[in-house]
């Protein structure tokens, strides 16, 4: 598995990150030790073992949605400094 220094400069690039010479280098071994490790997880055996998205047995907690008696248009609206076309007027925010 060979790892070039382009290929280091390239994704510094897309990191935005700026890179001395030291730091190439530095990030070239670094990047190197990960792939040997992902290259030794290849190799592991995972025939039947079934997939986890997680471990503890946590669940979300989830509220079912159930339609309710909500204010008229009308009075929502009664309190605002602005309406136009039945909404609230608000600043555009960028």
């Amino acid at each position: 598995m060979g790892l070039m220094k382009i290929d280091v400069l390239r994704i510094a690039k897309l990191a935005n990150l700026p890179l001395s010479p030291e730091d190439t280098k530095k990030y070239k071994r670094q990047l190197l030790a990960i792939l040997g490790y992902i290259d030794k997880l290849k190799n592991v055996k995972t025939d039947g073992i079934t997939e986890t998205s997680q471990v503890t047995g946590l669940e979300n907690v989830t509220k079912s949605d159930k339609s309710a008696v909500s204010l008229p248009q009308e009075e929502a609206l009664a309190n605002s400094q602005q309406v136009k076309n039945g909404s609230f007027k608000v600043k555009a925010i960028f």
